[in-house]
């Protein structure tokens, strides 16, 4: 059958295969935003030190889990308002607890606490590693990640008869991955995250750590004419992704306004954090680069009045094995394009002028786009949308990119559509 995914669109998503890969958490994610941006000519700035920004500057901020990157147009000025990418690093999952080396009957197993709100059957029988950073007496901070260690058995349907009817899993009996054999008070996890940080550093010197499980499995395409595109941490790595690819494909000069991508953490679990969309990072960086180009508190004002958040986060495609669960009138469909997210009690905090704004931008780009609004039985989830158009009162409008699995260990999307949702955010960031 012949190829017809556009090559265009075959290579953005193999490039996001190489993101999502170097990404096994959150923090991994946030450096690599950096990494890709100070490798085209971005500044990567202190939050300790004072910033120079100037017109036509490009720079890269890093706080734990999320990172912001913004660039700015050679003519900006005090009231030059801000087109922002919104996206978020997180992917829910597992999280490793304190005294993480557990187990029994002559199983080793780490200790792990549910991190948000997985499918938690597709993380059953599969090869993860451990991820994260450690935090060491000196105040270093060390990404770590292990490779393949761990693994959540299932039980043998011999032991479970009435297992094909009707799965349920213990959150805390059933979700403790085994990671080797012998002796418990022989093992130690924290001294193999150690291990494979590297630099020296021993599990004496780890004072702290924020790791989760991540799935190894590499992306890859498949199906009739490799059309589709299975991937851990799709939600929402591929629309961070596709967010970076976005600004650093537009030139200074072709910016409509300051541009920025604000890729936070913690959405799967409330926004809550210092790091997360609910916290002031955002409003602390957007602050001062207006500081930096001398606006006053009223044109700071004039300036986020004037601004577009695109809050992007992956979004569900109909099922087709579970039709009945979508609004039977709107039906987005993987491979047409982005979707347009839509809720009448706000969950989504699109609007008509960001609608408005939104389809204009796919028009431009050549991108074709859909609607999405939930069947009024099946309550949808929110994003970080709501929450920064509450913080800053800037206008906000809702997308993503369809897929199925959604919260499942490994998920799915068609190839085009990662690719359509970049292309529109650049439209979008070039007014």
């Amino acid at each position: 059958m012949p190829d017809v995914v556009p090559a265009a669109a075959r290579a953005h998503t193999e490039d996001l295969g190489a993101f999502v890969a170097a990404s096994p958490s959150s923090y991994h994610a946030a450096e690599e935003v950096a990494r890709r941006a100070e490798a085209a000519g971005y500044v990567r700035l202190d939050e300790t030190a004072a910033w120079e920004v100037v017109p036509g500057g490009r720079y890269v901020v890093v706080r734990d889990g999320s990172a912001i990157a913004f660039a700015l147009p050679p003519s900006a000025g005090a009231t030059t308002p801000f087109t922002i990418l919104g996206t978020h690093t997180d992917s829910t999952g597992f999280k490793l607890k304190p005294k993480p080396t557990t187990g029994r009957d002559g199983w080793v197993q780490a200790g792990v606490e549910v991190y948000g709100g997985p499918l938690l059957n597709s993380w059953l029988d599969r090869e993860v590693e451990l991820a994260g950073r450690l935090v060491t007496s000196d105040g270093a901070e060390h990404l770590v990640r292990t490779g393949p260690i761990a693994r959540i058995p299932q039980l043998a349907i011999h032991l479970d008869r009435s297992a094909n009817d009707g799965l349920t899993l213990d959150k805390q009996r059933h979700t403790q991955p085994v990671v080797g054999l012998g002796d418990v008070s022989q093992a130690d996890v924290l001294a193999e995250l150690a291990a494979a940080a590297g630099d020296g550093v021993s599990a004496a010197a780890v004072l702290g750590y924020d790791v989760v499980l991540a799935e190894t499995q590499a992306p890859r395409a498949f199906g009739i004419g490799a059309a589709l595109w299975a991937s851990p941490r799709l939600d929402n790595q591929l629309s961070t992704h596709a967010a970076i690819t976005a600004l650093l494909g537009v030139a200074s000069e072709d910016l409509a306004g300051i541009g920025v991508v604000a890729a936070f953490d913690h959405e799967e679990i409330g926004s809550g954090s210092r790091s997360g969309a609910a916290g002031p990072f955002l409003e602390d960086v957007l602050r001062r680069v207006s500081a930096g180009l001398g606006a006053s508190e009223d044109e700071r004002a004039r300036a986020f009045a004037a601004s577009l958040c695109v809050s992007s986060d992956v979004g569900h495609a109909v099922h087709p094995n579970y039709p009945e669960r979508h609004d039977p009138a709107n039906h987005p469909h993987a491979g047409e394009g982005p979707i347009l997210k839509i809720n009448a009690n706000q969950r989504y905090a699109t609007d008509a002028h960001g609608a408005a704004r939104w389809q204009g931008a796919c028009a431009a780009a050549g991108v074709p786009s859909q609607e999405f609004v939930s069947n009024n039985t099946v309550p949808c989830g929110s994003t970080t949308g709501p929450i920064t158009a509450t913080r800053l009162g800037i206008r906000v409008v809702d997308v993503g990119a369809a897929i199925l699995s959604m919260h499942s260990a490994r998920e799915l999307t068609a190839v085009v559509d990662p690719w359509y949702l970049s292309r529109a955010m650049q439209a979008v960031l070039a007014g």
